[in-house]
């Protein structure tokens, strides 16, 4: 009987690969960088990103304090980010499960990350001739809104 293999996800494929990486840089585990929007939420993640974890080390291995969570914060938003300060510790060490992180710490420089890139363009001439089409649509501005939706449906 011959066994056969199955395909590894590419997400345990690449977190061997980079897990010297993120080692380096303090964190226990890559899941506070790859899931950063997870566990702040979308609009603290919009304003700031994790680049390391300072620890410290402690004679007394059972005493060790925790961790200095090193944030890039653009400038505007530092003292937003230091305001909430507390929140994000605590989302980070509920995710973690532990009380790993004690403080945070703020480098101000632009975001490596951005959000969503933005939508691509409708085609207004595509979606006019859409909306000439819907001849049974007595609502100007219903009618302007499928033909809109039909021309970005088109480009797709």
């Amino acid at each position: 009987m011959s066994k056969r293999s199955h395909p590894k996800p590419l997400a345990d494929l690449v977190r061997a690969c980079v897990a010297g990486v993120f080692a380096r840089q303090g964190f226990t585990s890559c899941e506070i960088v790859t899931h950063w929007d997870d566990i702040v939420g979308p609009e603290i993640a919009g304003l700031a990103e994790p680049i390391r974890m300072q620890w410290v080390r402690s004679r007394d291995p059972d005493e060790s304090p925790p961790a200095t969570l090193v944030l890039r914060v653009e400038g505007p938003a530092a003292i937003e980010i230091q305001h909430i300060s507390a929140v994000i510790v605590e989302r980070v060490n509920r995710h973690l499960g532990w009380q790993a992180v004690g403080r945070l710490a703020l480098r101000q420089a632009p975001l490596t990350r951005r959000g969503k890139p933005p939508r691509p363009k409708i085609d207004e001439n595509a979606a006019a001739a859409i909306a000439a089409q819907m001849t049974g649509i007595a609502d100007e501005g219903l009618r302007a809104a499928l033909g809109r939706l039909g021309a970005a449906i088109k480009r797709t």
